[in-house]
């Protein structure tokens, strides 16, 4: 594989990729007052590598959205919006060391690889509330967050689900994994 392309969408991938986004924009217009698909659309096709990250989170069923603009930095947010946790990266322990540690039943990957694969940050615990004020998500699943060193050094991770009509956050052994727990990411533009 040509390592030069390796983080850019052909025409047809960028072409279908803007439709989803443009559409799923347009539809949720109260996550993003104000702003103009048009300066977004700009804005993204002078970043081809960030929107090849984006992509990477529609493919993998995070279905990613604006949910802010940082004036300061001139930087859309994005955030995985999907209703439950992304389905193609769910079943992951927290990180490498985690992984690692686990003598049988490893899955497959984690969040920590997924994301850096994909150019992401994984949601802290303050973003996924924040995301919360957007809709109702993580009502079946759970998402892994970042983790503060000192409970990981202990071997913990955490994560988040919405039950009840609240945020609740938890912790697990970072070398747990489970069907219904994945991760959100975000990006910025």
């Amino acid at each position: 594989m040509d390592v030069s392309n390796e983080k850019k969408l052909s025409q047809e991938q960028r072409e279908e990729l803007f439709s989803v986004l443009k559409e799923r924009f347009e539809k949720n217009m109260n996550r993003h007052h104000e702003l103009e698909w048009d300066k977004v659309q700009a804005k993204l096709e002078a970043n081809t590598e960030k929107l090849w990250s984006l992509n990477e989170m529609e493919v993998t069923g995070g279905e990613p959205d604006i949910v802010g603009y940082d004036t300061k930095k001139d930087e859309y947010i994005f955030y995985d919006c999907s209703v439950e946790s992304p389905k193609g990266r769910r079943s992951v322990c927290y990180d490498r060391k985690a992984l690692e540690s686990r003598k049988k039943h490893k899955p497959e990957n984690t969040a920590m690889d997924m994301a850096t694969a994909m150019g992401i940050e994984i949601l802290t615990e303050e973003q996924y509330r924040a995301l919360q004020e957007h809709g109702d998500f993580d009502k079946k699943t759970s998402s892994w967050v970042q983790t503060p060193s000192d409970i990981r050094e202990l071997g913990g991770a955490l994560f988040c689900d919405y039950r009840f009509g609240h945020v609740f956050v938890y912790h697990n052994g970072a070398d747990s994994y489970y069907g219904a727990r994945g991760f959100r990411g975000s990006l910025r533009v």
